[in-house]
């Protein structure tokens, strides 16, 4: 599909505004807008939300999400050379498009958004994941956000998805699923973009639950199953040593053998282990 709305194809925007991706910037653009409005269907009902996006770029998912009926999509972007771009898809839409120019790591968003929110990015491959895990770490649960549409490299989406026993569980699995259900909802291969990236991509859709799965302090819960990673080969009686003296009663109080490996640990053990370590 050429095009969703009245503007020109993304082709000729890109043209137009002289928009050649940056590696620098970690952008590689989506030019099918059948397929970012797809994207944005995977959001879910948006016509009562406020959608938040990252790395707008020349604006395909932007355009995908108003025409699938967002409310209003606050979109931040570093590039100052896509802003005109951008400018025109914010004239097209009235009143339903805000851009802000900076630093997605750095800007505030919840003083731009209304509740209902959710966030829906093709994101920068360089911060995406920095930013998956500052919306799961919050101060306070539930999070401003209902849920998380959003585009990764494959090997990452597959380890926020990922369960254990496999390579690609670890850290970003339990963050996720502790308190979110998490799924890939679409895979696209490197000739989707411009330029291609080296690498597959899929989009993962998280939806925020209304309290963790298990319950555990957020803090004990992230510096236990950091410690257990960083040594992901070691028993976990050695790779824990320094979380806590006895950490090996502390294990086994858990339900969990001092000779197990963090592979191997469900999410409702390392929860347990948190518990037991939270204690004087």
């Amino acid at each position: 599909m050429s095009t969703i709305d009245n503007l020109p194809p993304l082709s000729q925007v890109i043209r137009d505004h002289d928009l050649q991706a940056r590696k620098s910037l970690g952008q590689n653009f989506l030019l099918d807008l059948n397929l970012t409005a797809k994207i944005a269907r995977q959001a879910g009902d948006l016509t009562q939300c406020d959608v938040l996006e990252i790395g707008p770029g020349p604006g395909g998912l932007t355009r995908g999400l108003l025409s699938e009926g967002a409310r209003r999509v606050l979109a931040i972007e570093k590039d100052t050379r896509c802003m005109p771009a951008l400018a025109e898809i914010a004239a097209a839409y009235p009143d339903r498009l805000q851009l802000i120019n900076g630093d997605a790591l750095e800007v505030d968003p919840l003083a731009h958004l209304i509740p209902p929110i959710r966030v829906a990015a093709n994101l920068p491959y360089n911060i995406g994941t920095e930013l998956l895990v500052r919306w799961l770490t919050p101060p306070q649960w539930p999070p401003f956000w209902q849920s998380l549409t959003l585009m990764f490299q494959r090997e990452v989406a597959e380890r926020i998805v990922a369960q254990p026993g496999s390579k690609a569980y670890g850290r970003l699995a339990l963050l996720a699923q502790w308190r979110a259900d998490a799924k890939i909802v679409i895979n696209l291969p490197p000739e989707a973009f411009t330029p291609p990236p080296k690498v597959s991509s899929a989009v993962v859709h998280l939806t925020a639950l209304p309290e963790p799965r298990f319950p555990a302090d957020a803090a004990t819960l992230s510096r236990t199953v950091a410690a257990a990673f960083n040594q992901r080969r070691k028993m976990l009686r050695a790779s824990l040593k320094g979380t806590a003296p006895d950490i090996e009663d502390r294990l086994l109080a858990a339900g969990i053998k001092p000779t197990d490996r963090a592979e191997q640990i469900s999410l409702e053990g390392f929860c347990a282990l948190a518990r037991e370590i939270a204690k004087p």
